[in-house]
């Protein structure tokens, strides 16, 4: 069996720390799931936008996936908390619980055109989590 290829997400600049998130799709047991990847402490985080609590998504508005302070991560329907380095939840409904990490890292590119290094932001499918095909129309 081969090793997954990484799938990009975005640039590594979109993402800064305690800010936006990024969403994206992906399949989980043949359905189309939302995920997220967030910055936190200059690393990059990944999850399925579920809440542990009840399957819901995390974010307020879209790509706001941390409370106000930049620290945690909270659900906009039931006020959960989690760290973002860890997916824990740290208060509210579902406290013990976790968020379903996705496998992401930030890998270093080179511009054809200029020259000029950069970042993109990536992620792997596994036994669980799969790339989505194309959409039917």
């Amino acid at each position: 069996m081969s090793e997954p290829v990484p799938l990009p997400i975005c640039p590594g600049s979109a993402l800064e720390d305690g800010g936006r998130g990024i969403r994206f799709e992906v399949l989980v047991s043949g359905r189309r799931t939302p995920a997220f990847v967030v910055r936190y402490g200059g690393q990059v985080y990944g999850y399925l936008n579920q809440c542990a609590h009840v399957p819901m998504e995390l974010d307020w508005s879209e790509g706001q996936f941390f409370e106000t302070s930049g620290l945690y991560l909270m659900c906009a329907t039931h006020g959960a908390t989690y760290e973002p380095d860890t997916g824990h939840c740290v208060g509210g409904p579902c406290r013990g619980g976790a968020l379903q990490p996705v496998r992401v890292d930030e890998r270093p590119v080179v511009d054809d055109a200029s020259g000029e290094a950069r970042t993109t932001v990536v992620w792997w499918p596994d036994g669980y989590i799969e790339a989505p095909g194309p959409s039917a129309h």
